[in-house]
């Protein structure tokens, strides 16, 4: 039975009060099944057995508590959490909870995430991949990821939704068929530039998507860092091969072996993207790898053994 390790639970109340906050997209989490009532719940753990999926580990974005204003970023995360909390509790074999964290307030962020971890059993945090157009690698962050490094807790990376901050794909329909995996794709080039992988080692990143674009762009990235980026630590290729990529990748089986390919079978971990896949999509999200025509041992490690090195049981 499979870990999925991209997962989302939303209520009306939640997304209600970040609305009442500023959030103007809160539509598109409503009404697809991915709500707390008895006919959604029965429902999800219905798929996740059909598709052979023992639990998934929640997270709260794109609706992440990322507001300017101080107040109201502390408690749309601390609302946030202890829902998810709520959930783990009352389902304890079939969910765990990455933290949601009130960015940019990085000593607001600090304080939450060890409540989250010590108090709420969380296990990890969560993040966009910008937050208020700002780099997930920002220095200003550094204070959490040196506490998630310190205690080798999971950092998850999620595309924010804004389209890379670029009117060229949001202002064109494009900000989730393509935007979200350009999200992707610079969060994973933030954090290599920064030497985020490599000075932090301890931190479990794992980003989204199959990384984006990032399986095609490696070999080109490794041939240009040298004058574009000659500070960096490593090689793009090595530090990308330090982090971690869920398996959301539509049903695309060429995406996967890319993927593996370039990144590593190692360093897939099984995602399904629910409640954005469901029904046969959610399905295919398991049977596509398991069809995809991997080695055994490939299609095993990324569906149950990675995660294991990743997720506390």
């Amino acid at each position: 039975m499979a870990i999925d390790v991209h997962a989302h639970i939303w209520t009306d109340a939640y997304l209600d009060l970040v609305q009442a906050y500023g959030k103007t997209d809160t539509a598109t989490q409503r009404g697809l099944g991915a709500g707390t009532s008895d006919a959604d719940i029965e429902a999800r753990f219905a798929l996740m057995d059909e598709a052979g999926i023992a639990r998934q580990v929640l997270s709260v974005a794109p609706q992440s508590p990322h507001f300017t204003d101080r107040d109201h970023a502390v408690r749309a995360a601390r609302t946030a959490n202890d829902l998810y909390a709520e959930v783990v509790r009352r389902w304890p074999d079939r969910f765990r909870a990455f933290a949601a964290l009130p960015f940019p307030h990085t000593d607001a962020a600090l304080e939450e995430l060890r409540r989250a971890l010590d108090d709420l059993g969380m296990v990890g945090a969560c993040t966009t991949t910008s937050v208020l157009g700002r780099s997930v690698a920002d220095p200003a962050f550094e204070p959490v990821f040196e506490e998630l490094d310190r205690r080798g807790s999971v950092l998850s990376v999620h595309p924010a939704g804004t389209g890379a901050e670029s009117p060229l794909i949001a202002g064109h329909r494009l900000t989730w068929s393509i935007g979200a995996p350009v999200e992707d794709t610079v969060a994973a080039m933030h954090l290599v530039l920064a030497g985020v992988p490599s000075r932090l080692p301890r931190m479990k990143i794992v980003l989204s998507h199959l990384g984006g674009a990032l399986p095609m762009v490696l070999s080109r990235a490794d041939r240009q860092y040298a004058w574009e980026a000659p500070d960096i630590p490593e090689k793009p290729s090595a530090a990308a091969r330090r982090m971690w990529y869920d398996t959301v990748g539509h049903g695309h089986v060429p995406a996967l072996w890319a993927a593996v390919e370039s990144l590593g079978a190692d360093r897939l971990l099984l995602g399904t993207d629910f409640p954005y896949q469901a029904g046969g999509e959610f399905l295919a999200a398991t049977g596509y790898i398991r069809h995809s025509g991997l080695p055994e041992e490939q299609v095993a490690a990324i569906l149950d053994g990675n995660v294991a090195g990743v997720i506390p049981a």
